[in-house]
């Protein structure tokens, strides 16, 4: 599938399974797969639908969906080795999407030999697509992506809440991201953060985001500097519009 098609098949599965259930959620149509970690009937086919679209294009690929690690953790283990393999995060911001916000997204990433190829993120409720190739640049709805620089009083945002208030080393005080990755990045990229820290890294969180952001001119790595490895994800994530920024929060950890 080339790289527009992949968008096409994410907006065509938020059409379906997506946006008819967006505020018109039913009590028995939400889940919790652990305390506050949500999971609803738009996850689960959001992931099937895309999920076997990859696998029919790529059958020797790894398909990599959070709904299917949350049953099955060992993919996450031969994730770690596939040769070529697709991360799916169905509906990113599931808690935003049950509680009627728009801020939520349908995201893939594609990893060839280590290394992230291909990133799409498919904002439903925004009408907004971002989509990087590695090499090739990052675009917002088919138009060529530059990492804006953030104003003076712009903050620095945590998906972390118990850092949310925070100082950051003197750089400033931690508020809260949008509590969604598909629209953390962009909004990264876009201005509206000076940086983004993340306590966590699973794959179909920060893949998307991370490519699209690298290919915007943008800089991702880990709390202690080292390079974000995606098949090896473990610790922390720092991204940031430069890499003087990166490296200057990097230096104000551990909080």
């Amino acid at each position: 599938m080339d790289t527009a098609a992949v968008l096409t098949l994410l907006q065509d599965v938020a059409a379906e399974v997506i946006n008819p259930r967006f505020r018109t959620l039913s009590d028995e149509q939400v889940a919790e797969k652990n305390p506050g970690d949500l999971v609803t009937v738009a996850d689960h086919e959001s992931e099937a639908l895309i999920t076997a679209a990859l696998q029919a294009a790529y059958p020797d690929a790894l398909v990599l969906g959070e709904e299917a690690m949350a049953g099955d953790p060992a993919l996450l283990d031969r994730f770690a080795t596939a040769e070529h393999a697709f991360t799916v995060d169905p509906v990113d911001g599931t808690k935003n999407f049950v509680n009627g916000s728009p801020d939520h997204a349908v995201m893939v990433a594609e990893v060839r030999g280590g290394e992230v190829t291909r990133g799409w993120i498919w904002q439903p409720q925004h009408a907004t697509s971002y989509v990087a190739e590695r090499g090739a640049g990052a675009w917002r709805n088919g138009e060529r992506l530059t990492v804006a620089g953030p104003g003076a009083d712009t903050p620095f945002r945590t998906a972390r809440r118990a850092w949310v208030g925070r100082e950051l080393g003197g750089l400033g005080t931690l508020e809260l991201t949008w509590a969604c990755c598909g629209v953390d990045y962009p909004h990264l990229v876009a201005g509206d953060a000076r940086a983004l820290l993340y306590s966590r890294s699973m794959p179909w969180d920060h893949l998307p985001g991370g490519l699209i952001l690298t290919e915007a001119g943008g800089t991702i790595g880990q709390h202690d500097g080292t390079p974000l490895q995606p098949q090896a994800l473990a610790g922390g994530i720092v991204a940031a519009p430069d890499r003087a920024t990166y490296d200057a929060v990097v230096a104000a950890l551990p909080l």
